[in-house]
């Protein structure tokens, strides 16, 4: 009866700290103990990665720093087993040493990461990625500041040249043939278009004579009485087609030579033509630009744009007497060529047409044979029955 008054007693003098923990003097001589002992939740509490004063207050009391008591309240010391050092001999037993576990207990902490391992990588690969879409964005750029700068001197020069208050460079005498080679090309061009018709109508009458022979031949074999007046009718269309036929190889020969000679040799003379006259217009733009600035002040930016002016005049200086120099040149053989090819044509055409009308199959047949004039074979032209399928 005693001694449950003086275990009551004893338990109601025990002190409640503001955590709830119930601490009395061998307790503390414990943890001090403890603490001397050299637990590894102390040491891994005293890294700044793991404390938080704040958890430590939410969570109440560490289960660490408690004891596990053998036999009833107020013991013998030699009883109480810090938990600290029942982890490490679970650590022991399972093989894991206590750097280990602390080491394992710092990287699964909420504001521990593994270090990124390709985030450089794929950050390069960007800026290299917006470094060339950048160099694409300023060439471009600059092609459309040149461009603007160039048309916009070049219309200037070509509006002041209109009104009359702009120079211009002109070669007369190249000028008188580029004006003669463009009045020839209309006058070829409409030898072109009527040398066309011509083979088209005449196609036509060859269509018509071989239609009419036929009809004549199939009327001779059903006229007994009029076979024989049929029959001469009948073949002298036959002859007149197939003469036809050969005037027709001629003159289609004459349009190709011709059609060349037009859309092909003198059209590329021509576009030299343009490039020349758009390459005289930047000079002239670009020598006035640079007489403009000649006159003006000549301080130290001045003088920068008169060097840069002066520049880009040169350039275009040898542009445009490069330029004039290829198209005397294509003007010059243009003339030999043109000479040459209407020669032999005009020759072609004229034997042949005057072989077909005097009904001399003889030397038709001679004239392209002359000229190297190859006929098709009649009915190449058709298609196969393969391609009417």
């Amino acid at each position: 009866m005693t001694d449950s008054i003086l275990s009551k007693a004893a338990t109601m003098e025990i002190p409640i700290n503001s955590n709830g923990d119930s601490r009395t003097a061998e307790d503390d001589s414990l943890e001090q103990g403890t603490q001397i002992g050299g637990s590894l939740d102390e040491i891994v509490g005293t890294l700044p990665v793991a404390m938080d004063l704040q958890q430590v207050m939410v969570s109440g009391p560490n289960l660490n720093e408690t004891s596990i008591v053998s036999g009833g309240y107020g013991g013998a010391a030699e009883g109480i087993i810090p938990t600290s050092s029942i982890k490490d001999i679970r650590s022991k037993s399972r093989g894991i040493t206590p750097s280990h576990s602390a080491a394992s207990r710092i990287a699964n902490q909420p504001g521990h990461y593994p270090a990124p391992s390709m985030h450089h990588s794929n950050s390069n690969s960007s800026m290299m990625s917006e470094e060339a879409t950048r160099g694409v964005a300023v060439e471009k750029f600059d092609s459309v500041k040149k461009w603007s700068i160039n048309t916009y001197k070049c219309t200037k020069q070509m509006f002041s040249e209109r009104f009359g208050r702009g120079t211009k460079t002109v070669d007369l005498e190249l000028e008188a043939q580029i004006d003669v080679l463009r009045e020839t090309k209309m006058k070829y061009e409409r030898i072109l278009r009527l040398a066309r018709e011509l083979t088209n109508h005449f196609y036509n009458m060859v269509q018509t004579q071989q239609a009419l022979g036929d009809t004549f031949a199939d009327l001779s074999q059903k006229s007994p009485e009029l076979q024989d007046e049929f029959g001469y009718n009948a073949e002298t269309q036959r002859l007149l087609c197939k003469n036809g036929e050969t005037l027709l190889g001629a003159i289609n020969f004459f349009v190709s030579s011709i059609n060349t000679l037009v859309n092909k040799t003198m059209e590329d003379t021509l576009m030299t033509i343009k490039m020349y006259e758009n390459a005289r217009l930047e000079f002239d733009a670009y020598r006035a630009d640079l007489e403009e600035l000649s006159v003006g002040p000549r301080d130290a930016a001045a003088m920068v744009r008169i060097e840069f002016a002066q520049q880009q005049y040169q350039i275009q200086k040898d542009k445009y007497e490069r330029l004039h120099s290829d198209v005397s040149i294509k003007l010059k053989f243009l003339e030999e060529n043109k000479v040459k090819v209407m020669h032999k044509q005009l020759l072609l055409f004229h034997n042949a047409i005057s072989a077909y009308f005097a009904g001399n199959q003889q030397q038709l047949e001679q004239t392209l044979r002359q000229f190297n004039v190859k006929l098709k074979p009649p009915g190449s032209d058709k298609p196969s029955w393969l391609e009417e399928q």
